[in-house]
C-alpha cells in the first residue's frame, strides 16, 4: 500500500523484501526531497547569522523541534537534539549520573538493548551505583512482581525499554512509571522501537526521560531525540561543552545556557532535524489508525506464516509480538538461515541484536529477526513463505 512512497524499492533487483526496519527504516521520497531542498535552497548554520539564509534555517530547525514535541505530547523546550537514542541515553547517564552516589540503585530489565545497559554499567564502575535487573517471562513480558520488589528508597532511576527490539513485546510502562514514582525514582523510557508502531504521549505516560532515533522512524541517521523537562535539566551539568551551549564565557569562568541549548554543544544536526520532521509529517499524513491497521494485518500474516512452520521456534509468545519477531529454526544455525533468506532476496537481521543478556536468558546463541515497516505488504509475506518452503526442503526439516 505504501511501498511506492519509498524510492529504494524502485531501484532494487527483484526479488527484494526489506524485513530489517527495527535496525533502520527505509526513507520515503518526501524525506529525501526535504533534505535535498534544504541543502540546495536555504542551508546555513543556525542561531548565529544575521542574514536571510541563517534566519530561514533557524526557523526551519526550531519548527522541526516543535514538530517532534507535538508528535510525542511535549513542549518544544523539553526536546533536546542528539545524534541518536544511544547518545540520548549516554547524555542522561553522564549528566543525571553526576547526581548519584555509591549505593544508589538503577533498575533495568534483561531485555534492554546494549545502549540502555552499557552506559549504566560504566556509571556503576565509576560511581558504585547498584544495578538491579528485572527478568522476563517466556512470553517476553517483564516479571512485574520482581519489578515491584526491586523498587526501594535507594532507587534513583528506572531505565526500561518500551518495546523490545528482539521479542516485539510492549512493556506496561505506565504502570512501571507509576510504581517508580511512588519511591521517588526518575524513569527513562527507551522508545526507539515503539515510536514506529504506536502513538506516544509522554505527558500521559508520565516518564521523566524518553528517547528515540530518527532513522528508525523513516527519518535520517545522525539525529535523535531526548525528551527531558527543561526545568529539571537546567539543574544538571552539561554532557558536552563548546559553542552554542553557553551563556557567558570569560577566561576565568563559563556559565551555561538553559536547556535545551545547554545540551546541544556545537553545530547541531540541522538538515537531519528537517528530515526527521518531514518523516513525522509523513507518518501523521497517513494517521495512526491506518498505520496500525495495516501493520496489524501484515503482522498477523507474518506470525501465522511462521507459526505454520513447525520447525520455527520463536523467542517469546506469538500473541505478544508487535511488528517484529525473532526466531530460530531447529537444526539450522541462525546465520545459515539469514544467508539463505538473503540469497532469496529477503533482508533480515541475524545475531544477538545488541541484546546479548536477553539471548543468554533464552539460552540461544543468536536468532533471526524479521521486523516490519509501512512498506511491507502481503506479497512480502508470500515471498517469505516461499523461501521457508525451499529452506525446509534443502535442510530436510
Amino acid at each position: 500500500m505504501y511501498k511506492s512512497d519509498f524510492p529504494i524499492f524502485k531501484t532494487q533487483k527483484k526479488p527484494f523484501v526489506f524485513f530489517d526496519t527495527a535496525a533502520s527504516a527505509q526513507k520515503p521520497a518526501v524525506v529525501i526531497k526535504a533534505m535535498s531542498e534544504m541543502y540546495k535552497t536555504c542551508y546555513a548554520n543556525v542561531h548565529r547569522g544575521l542574514y536571510r539564509l541563517s534566519d530561514e534555517a533557524s526557523a526551519a530547525f526550531e519548527q522541526a523541534r516543535q514538530t517532534v514535541a507535538q508528535f510525542i505530547g511535549a513542549q518544544s523546550q523539553d526536546i533536546i537534539w542528539t545524534r541518536g537514542a544511544t547518545e540520548s541515553i549516554n547524555l542522561v547517564a553522564h549528566s543525571f549520573g553526576q547526581t548519584l552516589k555509591a549505593g544508589d540503585e538503577i533498575v533495568l530489565s534483561v531485555a534492554e538493548h546494549h545502549s540502555n545497559l552499557v552506559p549504566w554499567q560504566v556509571l556503576r564502575d565509576q560511581k558504585g551505583v547498584v544495578l538491579k535487573f528485572v527478568p522476563v517471562f517466556p512470553n517476553g513480558l517483564p516479571d512485574m512482581k520482581v519489578y515491584a520488589g526491586s523498587l526501594t528508597k535507594k532507587t534513583k532511576l528506572v531505565a526500561m525499554t518500551h518495546m523490545s527490539n528482539v521479542l516485539g513485546t510492549v512493556f506496561p510502562v505506565e504502570e512501571m512509571i507509576k510504581q517508580a514514582h511512588q519511591v521517588g525514582a526518575k524513569v527513562l523510557i527507551d522508545g526507539t522501537q515503539s515510536i514506529v508502531h504506536r502513538p506516544v504521549n509522554v505527558a500521559r505516560m508520565g516518564c521523566d526521560f524518553f528517547v528515540f532515533s530518527g532513522h528508525k522512524l523513516y527519518g535520517p541517521t545522525g539525529i535523535g531525540v531526548l525528551y527531558a523537562p527543561h526545568a529539571w535539566m537546567n539543574t544538571l551539568p552539561p554532557y558536552q561543552t563548546g559553542g552554542q551551549m553557553i551563556k557567558t564565557v570569560t577566561l576565568e569562568k563559563t556559565t551555561y545556557a538553559e536547556s535545551p541549548a545547554r545540551f546541544e554543544a556545537g553545530t547541531p544536526p540541522i538538515v537531519e532535524a528537517i528530515g526527521l520532521a518531514k518523516a513525522i509529517d509523513y507518518v501523521k499524513s497517513i494517521g495512526w489508525d491506518k498505520i496500525q491497521k495495516h501493520e496489524e494485518r501484515i503482522s498477523a500474516l507474518l506470525m501465522q506464516t511462521l507459526a505454520d512452520c513447525l520447525f520455527v521456534e520463536p523467542l517469546g509468545a506469538w500473541a505478544e509480538k508487535k511488528g517484529l519477531v525473532a526466531f530460530n529454526i531447529k537444526g539450522v544455525h541462525a546465520y545459515d538461515v539469514g544467508t539463505f533468506l538473503g540469497l532469496s532476496g529477503l533482508a533480515v537481521r541475524v545475531g544477538l541484536h545488541c541484546a546479548e543478556p536477553l539471548a543468554q536468558a533464552f539460552h540461544v546463541p543468536g536468532s533471526v529477526r524479521i521486523s516490519l515497516g509501512l512498506y511491507n505488504d502481503e506479497k512480502d509475506i508470500q515471498a517469505l513463505a516461499a523461501a521457508l518452503a525451499k529452506l525446509k526442503k534443502v535442510y530436510a526439516l
